[in-house]
């Protein structure tokens, strides 16, 4: 039985670890793929590597994100590709030090990158993933989305704002056949760790996941339909719990008056 090609995955940040195994994954089911990355040296091997071991066509793009004419171009293509039905929003930063020990310069980078970034990539792609009736958008976040306390809290902020920009997707268009996965990883083995200030080596390992089961458990994840998908997470009735929670206060987040726990006694108008 011949299977409906699925059409083309962009994916960002793909030359080394998170972003390279997507790649190697994505093309194994049948998808071809834009690569997206920076080291064009790594990434071009990559693409060559995928090409070969399968056959599917594997388009490398040299870009930073940070830079307005690199992210200009590929809002282009996203725009531009009508095969495009995946976007992998992979490209990241992160930081290990506290508050007090944070250079600005570099947190301002970080929130280019996970942030205007990933928005921008996000709005160039929704309108044509809309109009077409699918598409499929996987943003890479983190635990820290919802645990900040654990490292740099302006990495967790970055974090939280793609959780809350997929809860805003998935409200918006699910209607409109577009699907929406936030991947919240814990500490993973990759370089990540290395540039963020603190090496994987130096974490506890029992902590750490290999990167290929986190890959692997995201894509078992988004085939299983989740929203969120945190693969460390044994009980996922306690995600539940927490997201439920949360909706619970919706009807009691605005009204007229206090809330009667603080005691306001308001004057007739």
């Amino acid at each position: 039985m011949n299977h409906p090609h699925p059409g083309t995955a962009v994916i960002t940040g793909a030359s080394t670890g998170i972003g390279a195994l997507y790649a190697e994954r994505l093309a194994a089911r049948g998808y071809d793929l834009v690569v997206v990355a920076r080291n064009g040296e790594r990434l071009h091997a990559l693409a060559e590597r995928l090409r070969s071991s399968t056959g599917r066509e594997v388009r490398a793009v040299t870009a930073d994100l940070t830079k307005e004419a690199d992210l200009a171009a590929v809002e282009t293509l996203l725009r531009g590709d009508g095969t495009i039905t995946m976007l992998v929003n992979n490209a990241g930063v992160g930081a290990t030090a506290p508050l007090l020990d944070s250079d600005i310069v570099k947190m301002q980078h970080m929130i280019a990158l996970n942030i205007v970034a990933l928005t921008r990539l996000t709005y160039a792609a929704a309108p044509g993933f809309a109009a077409r009736g699918q598409g499929t958008f996987i943003n890479i976040a983190s635990v820290v989305a919802i645990a900040p306390e654990i490292l740099n809290g302006v990495y967790g902020a970055t974090k939280a704002y793609v959780l809350a920009l997929s809860h805003s997707l998935r409200h918006e268009l699910a209607h409109r056949g577009v699907r929406v996965q936030a991947v919240l990883p814990g500490a993973t083995a990759t370089d990540f760790w290395k540039v963020a200030g603190t090496p994987v080596e130096h974490l506890p390992q029992e902590i750490v996941m290999r990167a290929d089961a986190m890959v692997d458990a995201a894509l078992a994840g988004l085939d299983a339909g989740e929203f969120v998908t945190i693969p460390a997470l044994e009980d996922g009735a306690k995600y539940d719990a927490y997201e439920a929670a949360r909706l619970a206060m919706h009807a009691e987040l605005s009204t007229t008056v206090p809330a009667s726990r603080y005691g306001i006694t308001l004057a007739a108008a």
